[in-house]
């Protein structure tokens, strides 16, 4: 996702920690998002490299309307005592108090005699903040609470690096009793405004904000705030606050149940996945065709295609819903058209969608943006995916046309040549040059290091194709069209067999990672053909030495599997694409390699990721990691432009887990089968409660015993059988 950026980040991390106080804390709620210090601050870095580094702001439509907000005490920075976002993460949380300073009667105020309380929590397009101010004194104090305040109205893509030839004009301050609005004149003719309220008389100069606050002893103030883009500037109350906070954790608990169904022997396994259940809930948004996840913060928090439907397979097994509505919104976000610069033909599945003012000019191409050649095979093996688990026949015929549309994009468009495979090449300039997941411009290359020229066929395309026509065969069948589905299979395994020939290499002992434009292979070892085996699209025998490959120390870096071999020509360990980890690429390769039998590889990366885990704040994985060899006594080397958090990221430790449970659902039959789960030694027991299997639910239970692992079902609701394979 995006071109690499480590270079820059390496140089940059450092100063920009520095100027913005540490880690960086993120909160969302639909298309608004914010990133900002321990203390509740704002400092508008531009050209920052990563949420743990900068791009801090409010953010809504791809525009940050909120480039600073620097809370002072009497001109001085207070002195954080804690910040942090609650489990849900609704709320965050500052507790500050202040340092020695003089009040406004020039008497020396003692370090932390004040305290200050900062909440802050975001709904439906709006910011809301609670400033709670008191008084330990034993004399009365009178000083200033100061906020400087600017928005900078960027694009999120100036922010991440690209440079204008002009930008609009910001406009005039406005300024009222209680109330300071700023705004801008995009070139778009949009003119984007931001007002932030309060609850108390103030008094405004230009961009400077003033609460005379006068304590006596014991006292508490709280003042209100709301920061909003809908010009919006009612006096905020503790009633608005109150019901946004009510409706944002009902919310919040509705997505977190969806996912956090489990109970097991470990707790910090419990703590990571309810970190994920959180991470997901806050990304998922509740668009009109249903539950949809965006991507991640503070560069995809937006729908992407490709994202989506990974996790919604990620999390299929416990949470069907999130498929629903990937699955519908995708569809009807399908190209009708063809063009160039959208890199949009018709039946192809969305990349991304963006708001931004770049967009809306096309100065960049990603308004709605289609140059991902996975996405619409990976959307056909989702709805075949989400029919087996749910056994939803009426809504499968719904987005059975798109699927139609879908396949007639693969065999048309997605194979220009006619050679069987998907290949890509971007329409125009300003769009991705590479269209797998790995899409920065240096992923796809040959062994002496030179870059593959296009068009491209990635290795796990052409698996996904595999997977999707099996897919849609099933639908098919559902759907009554014996035919069709008899047509499908047969395609699907001709592919196969044209993929074992012309991808397999000897020499290497794993799939070539592309074919060029000129039909040659591209020679290196990489973790993309973890895909291949989770796609069920690799020989038996050739899925064995893969799977020794992919666990070899070239590959496995004692965390998880990187995505290219240590002695590939471009590998370098801080590179995007070309030698880092990334979790959700293990978890697809976990599943790949218990697919296939291989539980005790499945298992090592499922207890690497977890350990990984541990050594990570609040649990939460980022997007990726540095690829560098574990060392004993030491954590997993961050990456310091990783958006966390990440919605694959997240997702990855529901689908590691069924790997290691090998659990399979076929709501159809009424059907939980499970053929050999393996229990890791740090995790004796797992609980899933309250599983939806088609109209009916049970809980499903696994439990270590000397003989093996024993399996059963509880509270079982419906027709739901139990079934070893």
């Amino acid at each position: 996702m995006g071109k690499d950026a480590a270079a820059t980040a390496v140089a940059e991390r450092a100063e920009s920690a520095k100027a913005l106080g540490g880690q960086l804390y993120v909160l969302k709620h639909d298309d608004l998002f914010a990133v900002f210090n321990a203390r509740g601050d704002f400092h508008g870095a531009l050209h920052a490299v990563g949420p743990s580094t900068g791009a801090d702001g409010l953010f809504q439509d791809d525009t940050r309307i909120l480039s600073k907000l620097v809370l002072r005490l009497q001109g001085e920075m207070p002195e954080l005592l804690s910040g942090d976002i609650g489990r849900d993460n609704v709320v965050f949380t500052a507790h500050l108090t202040n340092p020695l300073f003089r009040d406004r009667r020039n008497r020396l105020v003692p370090h932390g005699e004040i305290y200050l309380l900062r909440r802050r929590l975001l709904w439906q397009r709006k910011l809301y903040e609670t400033l709670l101010v008191k008084s330990y004194s034993a004399e009365p104090i009178l000083f200033d609470l100061t906020l400087d305040a600017d928005a900078d109205f960027r694009d999120v893509f100036e922010i991440r690096g690209m440079t204008r030839a002009r930008r609009g004009e910001a406009q005039q301050p406005c300024s009222e009793s209680n109330c300071l609005t700023l705004s801008y004149r995009g070139l778009d003719g949009q003119v984007r405004t931001t007002s932030i309220t309060f609850s108390a008389p103030l008094a405004i100069r230009q961009q400077h904000i003033v609460l005379p606050i006068e304590l006596k002893p014991g006292a508490v103030r709280q003042i209100l705030m709301t920061i909003s883009s809908d010009g919006d500037t009612s006096m905020p109350s503790r009633a608005d606050f109150f019901t946004a906070l009510k409706r944002s954790k009902r919310e919040a608990r509705h997505h977190i149940r969806a996912l956090n169904r489990l109970e097991t022997s470990n707790a910090a396994f419990d703590a990571w996945t309810e970190q994920a259940a959180a991470d997901l809930s806050l990304l998922v948004t509740d668009l009109e065709t249903g539950p949809y996840p965006y991507a991640g913060i503070p560069w995809f928090s937006v729908p992407f295609g490709r994202d989506a439907v990974m996790t919604a397979l990620q999390v299929l097994w416990i949470n069907p819903a999130l498929a629903r509505g990937v699955l519908a919104y995708l569809s009807a976000l399908q190209a009708e058209e063809s063009s160039d610069f959208h890199d949009a033909e018709p039946g192809k599945i969305m990349h991304e969608t963006r708001k931004g003012e770049m967009a809306a000019l096309s100065e960049v191409p990603f308004g709605r943006y289609y140059g991902g050649a996975d996405t619409t095979p990976l959307f056909v093996l989702l709805a075949g995916a989400y029919l087996k688990r749910t056994n939803d026949v009426a809504f499968c015929r719904e987005v059975w046309p798109a699927v139609r549309a879908a396949l007639a994009w693969i065999d048309d468009f997605g194979d220009a040549d006619r050679d069987g495979f998907i290949e890509y090449s971007r329409g125009a300039a300003g769009g991705l040059q590479n269209q797998g997941w790995k899409d920065s411009d240096t992923s796809v290359f040959h062994a002496d290091g030179s870059l593959a020229q296009g068009p491209i066929a990635i290795v796990e395309v052409q698996a996904y194709v595999v997977a999707a026509k099996r897919a849609a065969a099933e639908i098919a069948i559902a759907l009554g069209d014996t035919s069709l589905a008899e047509e499908l299979a047969g395609q699907a395994d001709r592919l196969q067999t044209k993929l074992e020939a012309r991808f397999w290499s000897d020499a290497l002992g794993t799939y070539a990672l592309a074919l060029d434009g000129d039909k040659r292979p591209c020679a290196v070892r990489t973790s993309n053909v973890g895909h291949v085996l989770y796609c069920g699209a690799a020989s038996p025998q050739n899925a064995t030495r893969v799977g020794r490959d992919l666990m070899s120390q070239d590959l496995f870096s004692g965390w998880g599997v990187r995505t290219v071999a240590t002695d590939a020509s471009l590998y370098n360990p801080m590179s995007y694409h070309n030698g880092t980890v990334w979790p959700h690429d293990c978890s697809i390769v976990a599943a790949g390699l218990a697919r296939y039998g291989m539980s005790e590889a499945a298992a090592r990366i499922f207890t690497g990721l977890f350990e990984a885990a541990c050594r990570f704040p609040h649990f939460r994985l980022p997007e990726l990691f540095c690829g560098f060899p574990r060392h004993a006594g030491e954590g997993p080397v961050a990456y310091p432009s990783a958006c966390t958090p990440q919605a694959w990221a997240s997702g990855a430790v529901f689908l590691l887990l069924q790997a290691s449970l090998s659990i399979d659902i076929d709501a159809r039959k009424g059907v939980i089968a499970v053929r050999d789960p393996r229990l890791p030694e740090w995790l004796r027991r797992v609980t899933v409660k309250n599983l939806p299997i088609g109209a009916g639910r049970t809980t499903l239970y696994f439990r270590c015993e000397k003989q093996g692992v024993e399996v059963g079902l509880s509270d079982v609701e419906g027709d739901i059988r139990l079934m070893r394979a």
